[in-house]
């Protein structure tokens, strides 16, 4: 348990919980509903029974209950009535809570139990969208403010990828039931964030098409291979850091010369570096979606 980060400041809490400061410093004040440690220099810092704490206050107070109310429960009744209310109006922060502690402590079975108890009311596509998607996003904020290091994040994307994996092997051992065009997935030179790519794999398959993918820092001339094969492709790539700003608009240029140079050949992009590329660029063969499901929907 070396690894693991049992020390938290203020603005850990309010990263964590969604809280802010001012009103975690009002609770403790008020309501004694924490129990903050002091430095040598008399600054708050907090140990995973404080966040585990306040995490389940936030979810009672999400719930409804007033904070003089909360405060009057005792710490072991707290997590008790937290069980009780939890329903699937409230699993969902609930959950994500939970996965927050699992990638805290490095906790697989953390991970792996309130995985399975999701599923035991919910399709692993509900479970995505509905749990994965925000815990993900909120995974990136908790990494640019520094709450979390590179390591937390590898450890909670490597458990879900693991689901993405075995959830997407029963759908490869089914023929194709559309025919209609043949979708690629890649990632670009250097791109190595696949996470996401590989849930728009799941979901092609799920819609029945033929999926081919490539996986991560594919050059555009393993791309053009790929048209000996197949006829109407149409290419999928998902542009989180790589190409960066400066090169992202000479690499679709590159794209619209070596790939898009044929009528069956499209592709869909998304991503945060699509906001870099000039509209001029974008070809009618080429079509930007903002989100996952945006482009779920389109499918």
């Amino acid at each position: 348990m070396n690894n693991v980060k049992n020390v938290f400041s203020i603005k850990d809490l309010e990263n964590l919980s969604g809280i802010k400061a001012h009103t975690i410093r009002i609770w403790e004040k008020r309501y004694n509903v924490l129990e903050p440690m002091r430095s040598d220099t008399n600054i708050r810092y907090y140990n995973l029974v404080n966040l585990q704490k306040l995490l389940n206050i936030t979810l009672l107070h999400d719930y409804g209950y007033k904070i003089s109310r909360i405060a009057k429960y005792s710490n072991e009744e707290i997590p008790e009535i937290v069980r009780e209310i939890v329903s699937e109006i409230s699993v969902k922060s609930h959950a994500i809570s939970c996965f927050k502690m699992a990638m805290l402590n490095f906790d697989q079975s953390l991970f792996f139990s309130t995985y399975n108890t999701l599923l035991s009311h919910k399709t692993f596509r509900e479970v995505f969208y509905d749990v994965f998607i925000p815990l993900l996003n909120e995974i990136g904020l908790l990494w640019q403010s520094d709450t979390i290091k590179p390591a937390h994040e590898h450890f909670i994307s490597y458990l879900i990828k693991q689901k993405l994996l075995i959830n997407t092997e029963k759908l490869q051992i089914l023929k194709p039931t559309n025919d209609e065009k043949v979708f690629v997935l890649y990632l670009p030179s250097n791109e190595i964030h696949e996470l996401g790519l590989m849930y728009l794999n799941y979901e092609i398959l799920h819609h029945g098409y033929r999926s081919i993918y490539l996986g991560e820092s594919i050059p555009l001339d393993n791309l053009s291979d790929m048209k000996k094969y197949f006829n109407k492709i149409t290419y999928i790539s998902y542009l989180t850091v790589e190409p960066n700003k400066d090169k992202i608009n000479p690499y679709i240029t590159s794209i619209n010369n070596e790939i898009l140079n044929d009528e069956n050949t499209e592709l869909w992009l998304l991503g945060r570096m699509v906001d870099f590329i000039d509209p001029k660029n974008i070809s009618d063969k080429t079509r930007i979606f903002r989100s996952i499901s945006d482009l779920v929907v389109y499918l």
